[in-house]
């Protein structure tokens, strides 16, 4: 009874705790740790553009696209199990969601250990692919080795355990440890790279300090569901062969695969922006890896807003409270469009100075300048774009947040650089977001609204939620 009751208390967010304070329980400690993730990784560009040294700066930023993929394998078991395990408390079901939670632990840690494997035997071709030439190949292949080879599994492992904490209402312990990971992070950045390490070893400094950090964090998450489990949640380790029903398999690669691919789609996109890029010049190459980092900012408070309401979304569309769902869904989209409309002013007034902060080099900080003015412009449409994903996640409709992260990247945005960049040159990639991002929130609303008018038609709770 204990157990019962202490297992209710921490899904009382998900039921009865008024909105706005019930999503900013869940998105504020996302918010955060997903801002601190960003500035920690921005944290290796400002370190090693202390070194103004443009090629060290280029061969990071080229492994910004490498590194997300792998933490797309994180959104495979993390938010596929998590979107999962929350529904499966809505309609209360604990026994079933302790399986999917095994399975999604096991199934992050292998895949992630798979892809470092294949990043090792692969460096030369991958690094080929990514555009690193001989002036910043050696700098991306010694980042990417400790970042991703050494690094690869506690990183998707923690990011994994993460979500899967936020999934029964933990965020804040979820939050906590992506951002004790993202501070030791930054505080081990200047002493690898400027104190244990000799001169020239900087980006070795940098990869190494991130390893750590990400293992520590990974031992952090261990210890907290160890914690968790002795208090009867329903996070708790079984044998690596207690599978979960068939169906809950299905439910988990269902949301957990197109998670994975639109995330993969995503960096992409980024690879394409590289690819392309490097075709003008290193600077260039070197000021977009810097706003391609900048711009995350604004875009990660979105991420961790959504990331903060889809449990609550999937837990209440599956225990049929559709006034609730409702009310978070919209409530959490006002909040994301609030803070994507301050970002554009903060951005278009201090483009400058914020590249100011990464690199010293005139000319990349005058070229980065006109690039993050025109990028930022697409915030709010970018947020417009996943969080209409993240609510079909959180329904459990993976076919349709796959059918829109695929005319995202694969109809609209890449198509979109290389005709933008036949055109217009490098300023044309700039501006390709926000032309193909316009086209992704027209569809993106239609298909929402098409879904909810067949979903909820006739039904006296939906009703209910719009009066």
């Amino acid at each position: 009874m204990k157990l019962a009751s202490e297992q209710a208390g921490r899904l009382d967010v998900f039921e009865n705790v008024p909105v706005g304070r019930a999503v900013r329980t869940m998105a504020v400690p996302t918010v955060i740790s997903q801002l601190i993730v960003l500035i920690y990784n921005m944290a290796d560009t400002f370190f090693i553009g202390r070194t103004n040294d443009p090629y060290m700066v280029a061969g990071a930023s080229l492994i910004l696209p490498v590194f997300n993929i792998s933490l797309s394998f994180a959104g495979l078991a993390g938010i596929g199990g998590g979107a999962l395990i929350s529904r499966l408390l809505g309609e209360k079901r604990p026994e079933e969601a302790r399986k999917v939670y095994s399975f999604c632990v096991y199934l992050g840690a292998l895949v992630a250990a798979l892809f470092s494997v294949c990043v090792l035997i692969w460096m030369r071709p991958l690094m080929a692919l990514l555009g690193a030439g001989g002036d910043t190949y050696g700098y991306a292949s010694s980042y990417a080795f400790f970042v991703i080879v050494c690094g690869g599994v506690p990183t998707v492992l923690s990011n994994t355990l993460a979500t899967l904490l936020r999934s029964v209402g933990e965020s804040k312990k979820a939050g906590f440890g992506i951002t004790m990971g993202g501070v030791i992070n930054i505080a081990l950045d200047p002493l690898f790279m400027f104190v244990l390490l000799p001169d020239g070893m900087e980006i070795v400094g940098a990869g190494s300090a991130t390893f750590l950090s990400n293992c520590i964090a990974c031992g952090y998450f261990i210890f907290v569901l160890h914690g968790l489990q002795k208090q009867g949640s329903v996070l708790r380790l079984g044998p690596p062969l207690m599978l979960p029903a068939r169906t809950s398999l299905i439910g988990i690669f269902a949301v957990g695969i197109p998670s994975a691919v639109t995330t993969l789609l995503f960096d992409l996109d980024y690879v394409v922006i590289d690819r392309l890029m490097s075709g003008y010049n290193d600077i260039a190459l070197a000021a977009i890896g810097i706003v391609l980092k900048a711009e995350r900012l604004p875009l990660n408070v979105g991420v961790g807003i959504c990331q903060g309401m889809m449990p609550i979304i999937a837990y209440n569309f599956s225990a049929g409270n559709f006034r609730r769902m409702r009310d978070v869904k919209n409530y959490s989209l006002r909040l994301g469009l609030l803070c994507a409309a301050v970002s554009i002013a903060l951005y278009e007034l201090f483009a400058g100075q914020i590249m100011q902060v990464f690199i010293g080099d005139a000319g990349t900080v005058t070229l980065g300048t006109d690039f993050l003015r025109a990028r930022v412009l697409a915030t709010p449409l970018m947020f417009l774009s996943f969080f209409h994903v993240y609510v079909f996640n959180g329904f459990g409709k993976g076919g349709h947040a796959l059918f829109l992260g695929v005319m995202r990247w694969v109809v609209f945005n890449i198509p979109m650089l290389f005709l933008l960049n036949a055109i217009f040159g490098m300023y044309g990639i700039v501006w390709s977001q926000v032309t193909a991002d316009v086209l992704t929130v027209a569809l993106s609303l239609f298909v929402y609204h098409r879904f909810a008018k067949r979903t909820f038609a006739g039904d006296e709770r939906y009703s209910a939620a719009r009066t």
